[in-house]
C-alpha cells in the first residue's frame, strides 16, 4: 500500500514534532498536521523562534520541511479526506470526573476525533493511535468507525511514542525501537506494513517491532510506569540517605555501574512531572483495579505517592529552616518547567512546591528562562487549590530576562536542571538545591 497522503490531528506535543520528522524523511509524503486551536496553527505556521513548542532541533526540521510538504491547517475535515492514514494525537487527560476520576484517562476528545473521521471519510483509512491510551481503547475506536461511518474500511493500528522532552527530535531520528501494532488480519497487517515502511526510510528495520495491538498499547503505560518508579525508587532512597549520612550522589553512582540497573533515571531529584510519567502511571492502577488486581495497583499507585511526598518534603526543608513561618521572606523559584530543554511545566514539580511556600507566607520570584509569564500563571491558576489568596500577584513576581532576578534573596530553590543557572552567583542567598546542579546532595544547604 503506497502511501501519499498523511493526515494527522492535534498539532501538541507529540503531533507536531513527530509529523515534522516524518515529512523530513518522506519528502514523496504530503503531511498535513491539524488542529481545531487556530492560535496553535498560526504559530507553527509564523516565525520559528515562536513555534509553540521548543525542542532543540525542532525549528530546523520544520524550516526545510514546512511548505515543501509538511503543512499546518485549521481545515481538520479537507485533510482527513484527502488522507490515506490519519494519526490520532489528541489529548487524554486524566478523568475529573465520573467513575475512573482521578487514575483513568479521559477519552472524550479520542471519541470527538474519531466520530469526526467517520464522518467525513469516502475512502478506506488506515486510522493510527498516537496518543497515550489505555489498553483495548482501539477496540472502541473500531467500534465508533464502524457505527458510524458510511460503509467505509478503518484498519486500526497503534503506534505510541516514545519521546523524551528535550531530546524528541534526536528520540525520533535515532529512535531506540518504533512499535506498531495491529490485527493479525491479511487487511490488519497489510496496513501494518505501510506504517513499516514509511518508519523503514530512516529508522533500521531491526528497531521496528511489530505486535498485537494490545501489547502495543500496553507497553507505553509500562514504560513509563517503569521509568517513572525507577525516579520514585531513587528519591525514596534520599530521604534514607539524609537520615544516615550517605550521599544521594554516590549511591546512584554505586546502583547504576550494576549493569542489571544501569544509569538512567537514578538521579534524586524534587520529584518527576510533565504529561506522561504521573497519568501513565494512574491509568495503570486504574486498569489494575479494574481486573481485580489490587496488589498491583498498591505497588504502582506508590510510585505516585513518593512522587508527591518528595516534592512535599523538599518544600517543608525551605519552611522548617526558617522556623516554620515564611511571612514575609523572599524566596527565588529558579525553573517552572519540569525539565530542562523544554518549555512544558505540565505536573512540573515547581508548581507544586512554589504553593507551599506561598502558602506559608514567602514573597516568590519566579525565572524560567524558557516559560512565559503568562503560562506561569496560568499553571497556578489550574493547579494550585483554591485558597482565597486575594494577594496572589502582590507578592508573585514572574521575572524576565535574567537581569531581573536578585539573588540576595532570603533564599533560592532551584528547582529545573537549566544549565544557565550554574553561571549564577549565589554568594548572597541561601541555596536549596533541588535539580543537583551546585551540590553533590540535592538537599545540601549553604551559601554558593
Amino acid at each position: 500500500m503506497q502511501i501519499k497522503n498523511i493526515c494527522c490531528i492535534g498539532a501538541g506535543y507529540v503531533g507536531g514534532p513527530t509529523m515534522a520528522v516524518i515529512a523530513l524523511k518522506c519528502p514523496d509524503i504530503k503531511v498535513t498536521v491539524v488542529d481545531l486551536n487556530a492560535a496553535r496553527i498560526a504559530a507553527w505556521n509564523g516565525p520559528l523562534e515562536n513555534l509553540p513548542i521548543y525542542e532543540p532541533g525542532l525549528a530546523e526540521v520544520v524550516e526545510k520541511a514546512r511548505g515543501r510538504n509538511l503543512f499546518f491547517s485549521t481545515e481538520v475535515d479537507k485533510a482527513i479526506d484527502e488522507a490515506e492514514m490519519i494519526f490520532m494525537a489528541v489529548n487524554t487527560p486524566t478523568k475529573t470526573e465520573g467513575e475512573g476520576a482521578g487514575m483513568a484517562a479521559d477519552l472524550r476528545y479520542v471519541e470527538a476525533c474519531a466520530k469526526n473521521i467517520a464522518s467525513v471519510s469516502k475512502t478506506d483509512k488506515i486510522v493510527i493511535e498516537k496518543s497515550t491510551l489505555p489498553v483495548r481503547t482501539a477496540e472502541k475506536i473500531k467500534e465508533i468507525l464502524d457505527s458510524e461511518g458510511s460503509g467505509v474500511h478503518f484498519e486500526i493500528l497503534s503506534n505510541p511514542e516514545f519521546l523524551a522532552e528535550g531530546t524528541a527530535i534526536q528520540d525520533l531520528f535515532k529512535s531506540d525501537r518504533v512499535l506498531i501494532g495491529g490485527d493479525e488480519t491479511k487487511s490488519g497487517q497489510k496496513a501494518v506494513q505501510a506504517l513499516v515502511d514509511i518508519y523503514a526510510n530512516w529508522i533500521p528495520k531491526e528497531k521496528i517491532l511489530t505486535t498485537n495491538v494490545w501489547s502495543s498499547e500496553l507497553a507505553k503505560l509500562a514504560s513509563n510506569a517503569m521509568l517513572a518508579q525507577r525516579i520514585s525508587s531513587i528519591n525514596s532512597l534520599s530521604a534514607l540517605c539524609e537520615k544516615t549520612g550517605a550521599d544521594i550522589e554516590e549511591l546512584s553512582k554505586a546502583i547504576g555501574m550494576d549493569h542489571r540497573i544501569g544509569s538512567k533515571f537514578l538521579k534524586a531529584s524534587v520529584g518527576f512531572g510533565g504529561s506522561c510519567f504521573q497519568k501513565d502511571v494512574l491509568n495503570l492502577v486504574y486498569l489494575c483495579r479494574h481486573y481485580g488486581l489490587e496488589e498491583v495497583a498498591d505497588y504502582w499507585h506508590q510510585v505516585i505517592k513518593i512522587n508527591d511526598y518528595q516534592k512535599d518534603r523538599f518544600a517543608q526543608k525551605i519552611i522548617d529552616h526558617f522556623g516554620g513561618d515564611l511571612t514575609g521572606k523572599k524566596i527565588a523559584i529558579l525553573g517552572w518547567a519540569f525539565k530542562a530543554n523544554t518549555n512544558d511545566s505540565r505536573e512540573s514539580p515547581a508548581i507544586y512546591v512554589a504553593e507551599k511556600l506561598f502558602k506559608a507566607g514567602a514573597f516568590l520570584e519566579i525565572y524560567d528562562p524558557m516559560v512565559s509569564k503568562e503560562s506561569i500563571f496560568r499553571d497556578i491558576d489550574f493547579y494550585w487549590e483554591a485558597s482565597g489568596t486575594e494577594d496572589l500577584k502582590s507578592r508573585i513576581s514572574v521575572l524576565y530576562p535574567v537581569n531581573e532576578l536578585d539573588l540576595s534573596n532570603d533564599a533560592t530553590a532551584i528547582l529545573t536542571e537549566c544549565e544557565a543557572f550554574k553561571s549564577l552567583d549565589f554568594s548572597n542567598t541561601i541555596v536549596f538545591d533541588g535539580r543537583g546542579i551546585l551540590s553533590s546532595s540535592i538537599y545540601s544547604i549553604g551559601k554558593g
